[in-house]
């Protein structure tokens, strides 16, 4: 197991509710789960961190294993309406999967489904026993034109276009999103994993190694055993792990078995095994996840065990970063030395906000560059006035 004092996770440092979530989501192999005082719990805040993580459904099928008088009968209702809506959404999600997946095979086009029905259906054996909010599918870059166009065709009207500066959509942004007005059904089209300059397997590669899901009667094909891990981890530690839903992806996973060789090459490959090791430590600390010697290995690192505890720090405090990302401090600190620097020139490169405030015809695009650092500056001391007022 993991050095247990990588992390502080004893009953003083947590809330007794986030306790018994973890027990709860953890598939109570811990035995503690047996002996655990609820008489005193405060239930409001147990279902607020239960629906901030969105992990209502596993907890309803776990609750209602447990025979316990004195959990409260409204407490039990509350999650088994959540359970309910989630799995008719789950089944429409599914459905709508299927038609745009048929719709780009009929026209041609290759599409690996990222999460969504496929991941629940995969990881839990259960569409219903996980949330998702969308449909995420990762395409070639070379057809996203094409599949915007036949998603238009299905009547998804998309938010934004790409920006038309300098090409950096291509590798500063990782995706687009669409939404259908009558269905409600929101689909992202990534044509990379993460969004940042990092090195990633190209689609071929994620394509050959591709597998195909028993949910529908369309071939639905989905990243392999390995490609998934490591994708879960970058989007994981990307969004400093603060809904538990991802950790316990990770802890599903790696019940159901990884092919450890393949996955130690692919992470030394793209050097991502620290975020490995930070998702690993999290994951055998919170969920009591249990590791081979292999695997724990990876969580032997410094780097490993500090992004660890500043990933902890968003769990414990139930930091909600919905619409945006930790600070640049905490992203930067994800990296390796190459990465930081190739992250920091990046950074330099200009995007579409530099548009946004200056316009500039095309063929002067190429004065953004000289003019990035006082855009920036420009930028940032407007926020800080709007912060002010």
């Amino acid at each position: 197991m993991v050095n247990q004092y990588v992390l502080n996770t004893s009953s003083s440092s947590l809330p007794e509710e986030l306790r018994l979530l973890l027990l709860l989501v953890g598939e109570t192999r811990d035995s503690s789960i047996s002996t655990f005082d609820i008489t005193n719990l405060n239930w409001d805040l147990f279902l607020d961190l239960v629906n901030h993580h969105r992990l209502y459904p596993l907890v309803y099928v776990q609750l209602n294993k447990l025979i316990d008088s004195n959990i409260p009968m409204e407490v039990v209702n509350a999650l088994q309406v959540k359970y309910q809506q989630n799995t008719f959404h789950m089944l429409h999600l599914c459905v709508e999967m299927e038609r745009v997946i048929k719709k780009l095979v009929d026209n041609g086009l290759r599409a690996l489904v990222l999460k969504g029905p496929v991941l629940s259906e995969s990881l839990y054996g259960d569409l219903s026993l996980r949330t998702s909010k969308d449909i995420d599918i990762l395409i070639s870059i070379d057809d996203l034109e094409h599949v915007k166009n036949q998603l238009i065709n299905l009547g998804y009207v998309f938010k934004s276009d790409l920006p038309p500066i300098l090409n950096e959509w291509k590798w500063r942004w990782h995706h687009i999103a669409c939404i259908h007005p009558q269905k409600a059904t929101q689909i992202e089209i990534h044509w990379r994993l993460s969004h940042d300059s990092g090195n990633e397997p190209k689609f071929e590669e994620l394509w050959n190694r591709k597998r195909v899901s028993s949910l529908t009667k369309t071939p639905v094909f989905f990243l392999g055993t390995e490609d998934l891990f490591l994708y879960l981890v970058t989007h994981g530690a990307r969004h400093g792990w603060f809904r538990l839903r991802w950790l316990v992806d990770i802890d599903r996973m790696l019940l159901k078995g990884v092919n450890e060789d393949k996955l130690v090459s692919l992470l030394n490959k793209y050097k991502t095994k620290q975020l490995a090791g930070q998702a690993l430590i999290l994951s055998s600390e919170l969920l009591r996840t249990p590791l081979t010697n292999k695997l724990n290995q990876l969580t032997n690192s410094e780097h490993a065990r500090q992004i660890a505890i500043s990933a902890f720090a968003f769990i414990k405090d139930k930091v909600i970063l919905e619409y945006s990302e930790p600070s640049v401090r905490y992203q930067l600190s994800l990296k390796t030395k190459s990465q930081k620097i190739k992250f920091l020139i990046s950074r330099f490169h200009p995007d579409s906000l530099d548009m946004n405030l200056l316009r500039l015809p095309k063929t002067l695009h190429f004065l953004y560059f000289p003019l990035r650092p006082m855009l920036w500056l420009i930028r940032k001391m407007k926020k800080q006035q709007k912060a002010v007022e």
